[in-house]
């Protein structure tokens, strides 16, 4: 595989990940630290099961997603009651423990040293295909009933229970959701890269998903994967710099945080184009026809 599809490739892989972020933080409010833990779930799920059985890559992505689910439900189950700054030091936890546990467990995990030899078997079309069947289903997510109760409980978990919504289930299916969707990337990313080992999912990789969620606009799904499409291309078109694409990046999320607090996008979505031109063409008309 060239070296700019497997560019594009794990932009592809990242933009699912980063779609798991928007459903916690855009649709939920969740703040959740540990979601690069789930990706390590999937990564070594697929690692594990593509190394050492014959199963086919389709049915292990499966596996994948069910393993980082059940996860996710695990560790969903007793914290996600609690207040959201402590749902962050929890997850920020566990995705630390993930780290220590793979490096520990080497006769099953390879250790630090992790595991190679994983077939090639992802490739652009591939990764697209599942990115666009990931975004579908995030779309049709959020404008769902259930949806709506999570943008509910996001803006006001008083009022929302109140109003007879049961907001730990809604905020642990939607924990639940997220991992599925972390853990996918995690598999794609082995398929991919050919190798996994425990450093490649410590806590940088969540902040890194946090920091382009809120610069696109924590609440636009389109903001969120446009954000994540410039953001991961950027390392590579600046490497010229060196390191100094990374201060670049820091400059622009703190320009962003700090005078643009909604993000580049704001709420607006792609889809509401076509009613915003049309608005625009009223008032247009109607200030001719003032005149």
């Amino acid at each position: 595989m060239g070296y700019y599809l497997v560019v594009l490739t794990t932009v592809s892989f990242t933009l699912i990940a980063i779609l798991s972020m928007y459903v916690l933080l855009g649709l939920t409010g969740i703040f959740s630290m540990g979601q690069a833990a789930f990706m390590s779930v999937g990564a070594y799920a697929a690692a594990m099961l593509a190394t050492r059985t014959a199963i086919p890559m389709p049915l292990v992505l499966i596996f994948a997603v069910l393993a980082g689910m059940l996860s996710a439900f695990l560790v969903g189950l007793p914290v996600i009651r609690l207040r959201r700054d402590y749902i962050a030091l929890i997850t920020l936890g566990f995705g630390e423990a993930i780290v220590a546990l793979l490096n520990f467990a080497g006769n099953i995990t390879g250790g630090a040293m992790g595991i190679a030899r994983i077939p090639r078997l992802m490739n652009l079309p591939i990764a697209v295909l599942i990115l666009a069947i990931c975004i579908f289903l995030v779309i049709n997510f959020k404008h769902s009933k259930f949806g709506r109760h999570c943008i509910a409980i996001k803006n006001d978990e008083i009022s929302a229970a109140a109003m007879g919504i049961n907001v730990a289930r809604i905020k642990l299916l939607s924990f639940v959701f997220a991992g599925g969707f972390t853990a996918l990337a995690g598999a794609m990313f082995a398929y991919t890269t050919t190798f996994v080992e425990p450093m490649a999912f410590g806590v940088w990789r969540t902040i890194d998903w946090i920091s382009i969620v809120f610069v696109g606009g924590v609440n636009s799904l389109t903001g969120s994967m446009i954000s994540g499409i410039i953001f991961n291309i950027m390392p590579e078109a600046l490497r010229f710099v060196d390191t100094y694409r990374i201060i670049i990046q820091c400059i622009i999320v703190l320009v962003v945080v700090n005078f643009l607090p909604r993000g580049f996008m704001g709420e607006f979505e792609l889809w509401h184009l076509p009613k915003w031109l049309r608005d625009r063409k009223k008032r247009k008309n109607a200030g001719g026809k003032e005149a």
